[in-house]
């Protein structure tokens, strides 16, 4: 596939306070993704090295603002930025609203999403 569009993703999923439509280009996953609430992923990435995202993602904020929490800092990004998230992270607030498009290499995206899908289902069966 050489293009993708939110509507023509086939993966992802509407999950409540997020909708993620994805699909892969190449080697990279392309996430379309909106914020119905304020979520911290904390809880999500338990397990990961550090309890953090080990991922790299590349993207562009469309609507709304987003931060990501680092070892040694937190990033605010807002409607209009483009931004690089380096391996460490933890996505901590993203506004009601939020919208933005992220590109991340495939293989370490897939290990960060079973980790999480794995910590949403424990927190389901509580």
């Amino acid at each position: 596939m050489s293009k993708i569009s939110k509507d023509t993703a086939t993966q992802g999923g509407d999950y409540g306070e997020v909708v993620d439509h994805a699909d892969q280009l190449d080697e990279y996953t392309v996430n379309f993704v909106e914020f119905h609430a304020d979520v911290d992923g904390t809880p999500l990435l338990k397990g990961l090295p550090d309890d953090r995202c080990q991922c790299p993602h590349w993207g562009y904020v469309l609507h709304g603002k987003a931060t990501f929490k680092f070892a040694d800092r937190e990033e605010v990004y807002e409607a209009g930025d483009a931004f690089y998230t380096p391996p460490g992270h933890i996505p901590v607030k993203h506004e009601p609203g939020t919208e933005f498009v992220m590109f991340s290499p495939t293989e370490e995206m897939q290990k960060t999403e079973a980790a999480m899908a794995r910590n949403m289902e424990a927190m389901q069966a509580r």
